[in-house]
């Protein structure tokens, strides 16, 4: 299947690289938003990518180490082509089309990256709001960071062009996209969507069956629950638990700097969906309790300029 126009709904925290990385590989993009203050949320946070981007193959042409596998082939890029390639993210940017019209974003779409809440909820309405917009060639992806695409795949119409399409973040560098089909998902399908990916400069990983988390997160979820627990109980502070991390594996980032990266809100929707917050006497419940205070306090992440740490 040719794929050319590409509509993401969403414009978080990974919804806005999806749509910039998109646009900058050549693609035309449109990013799907509930509302227009939506919208209005969206543009500092592609215009934040912009400035990565731009400063990204600026520092290449002095600083092999500033390579950013999904920007360039490789390190080795001539001073006059990183000048075309920092003029074709500005051009990307201005290309994006932002509209909360279903119509205008669904109905010419070749693929549809959904990557709105992880509330099973709201991708059922969503999912079910779209059926009569898309053209009937249209594959549709979720970006969902724990949910199984067969859990979501009855929503959509079209169970045999249903996949799941899960990014990193930080995609421009951190260049993997985990592909994972559903028991009915099509062949053709999951091939252009791996091809997709591998258009766009990231890096295909296939799995061979559902994993709930995929591979990434089947790992860092895991990891970041630990360090949740270990503050929800009063075990150590921010900074500390951080450092034990840091200083001990020689990571550049611990669990909360990690945190802030994801967003806070999408960390809520994980840990309040568990079975085991339901109970509000577990850790899980202490847990969500604490990501819930920060999330009202408009304390969701670094794109909001504060998470655990203030980046203001």
């Amino acid at each position: 299947m040719d794929i050319q126009n590409i509509t993401v709904a969403g414009g978080g925290v990974l919804g806005s690289q999806i749509a910039l990385q998109s646009a900058y590989k050549g693609f035309a993009v449109t990013l799907w938003l509930r509302s227009e203050g939506s919208i209005e949320r969206t543009r500092p946070k592609l215009e934040r990518l912009r400035g990565i981007y731009r400063q990204s193959l600026t520092a290449l042409k002095t600083d092999p180490k500033a390579w950013c596998r999904g920007l360039t082939d490789s390190a080795d890029v001539p001073a006059d082509e990183l000048d075309e390639l920092i003029a074709r993210v500005d051009a990307a940017f201005e290309g994006i089309v932002l509209t909360t019209d279903a119509a205008e974003a669904f109905g010419d779409a070749d693929l549809v990256i959904e990557a709105i809440a992880e509330v099973m909820d709201e991708k059922d309405a969503f999912y079910t709001s779209i059926k009569d917009v898309l053209p009937e060639r249209t594959i549709l992806c979720t970006n969902s960071s724990t949910l199984l695409p067969s859990a979501m795949m009855d929503f959509t119409g079209r169970p045999e062009k249903f996949l799941a399409l899960h990014f990193a973040n930080n995609i421009w560098q951190n260049n993997t996209a985990e592909v994972m089909g559903t028991a009915k998902t099509g062949e053709e399908s999951y091939r252009a969507v791996v091809d997709f990916a591998r258009a766009i400069g990231m890096i295909p990983l296939e799995l061979k069956k559902e994993q709930p988390g995929y591979l990434l997160n089947s790992m860092l979820v895991p990891f970041l629950n630990s360090a949740e627990a270990l503050l929800a109980n009063g075990v150590a502070d921010v900074e500390t638990i951080d450092a034990a991390w840091t200083l001990g594996t020689g990571a550049p980032l611990g669990p909360f700097r990690i945190l802030d990266i994801v967003g806070l809100t999408t960390a809520y929707n994980i840990v309040a969906a568990s079975p085991a917050a339901q109970d509000p006497d577990s850790v899980a419940a202490r847990i969500a309790a604490l990501l819930k205070a920060r999330i009202d306090e408009g304390k969701t992440g670094i794109n909001a300029g504060e998470g655990f740490y203030s980046y203001r």
